[in-house]
């Protein structure tokens, strides 16, 4: 992958389909699984709410307010305390809670969604991403695709195979335990 050295790889992927795919879904399972995999002293509550700004764009582009607005003013008390982490990232910690804010009152608006990009601070980040992009064959910060039905409706289109088979492992695993 080529990442920017200074920033963890789960977090650039992020940014890349944040600001490229516009797939929010995707956003919210590579930070989550990186998130659960790091030690809780390594910015826990920035990842946090850097996927429930994910959530809330996934839940804004699909009109559901309410579901939305929740997860973007828990994001926006979990980011707004931490400044020194935001900024850790590349981004711009005034811009970015001033432009969630402004998110959220369109949310509480009920205004239709349009794609949003992150502030980023670092240009040597925001390089990176790009020169991503166009290794991808993908435009950078280019707008959500509203026509496509996958994109918008991941949840319940996407494949859950393997996530039910895990799950379907565990109640055996219990009862295995307990017969021992």
């Amino acid at each position: 992958m080529m990442s920017h050295t200074q920033y963890p790889d789960a977090y650039v992927e992020y940014l890349y389909h944040f600001h490229t795919t516009r797939d929010y879904f995707e956003c919210h399972e590579i930070l989550e699984e990186f998130w659960k995999n790091r030690e809780l002293s390594y910015g826990h509550p920035v990842w946090v709410g850097l996927i429930q700004i994910a959530v809330s764009m996934y839940h804004h582009r699909r009109g559901n307010f309410g579901g939305a607005i929740k997860m973007l003013s828990r994001a926006i008390e979990i980011l707004h305390e931490n400044r020194a982490c935001l900024q850790e990232l590349g981004l711009d910690h005034d811009r970015m809670i001033e432009q969630l804010e402004h998110r959220l009152h369109v949310q509480q608006q009920q205004t239709p969604y349009s794609s949003m990009n992150l502030p980023l601070r670092d240009e040597d980040l925001q390089r990176c991403c790009e020169r991503l992009a166009e290794s991808r064959g993908r435009l950078w910060q280019q707008p959500s695709d509203l026509n496509n039905p996958y994109l918008i409706n991941k949840h319940t289109l996407r494949d859950r195979s393997k996530v039910i088979e895990t799950r379907d492992k565990k109640p055996r695993k219990i009862r295995d335990d307990r017969m021992k």
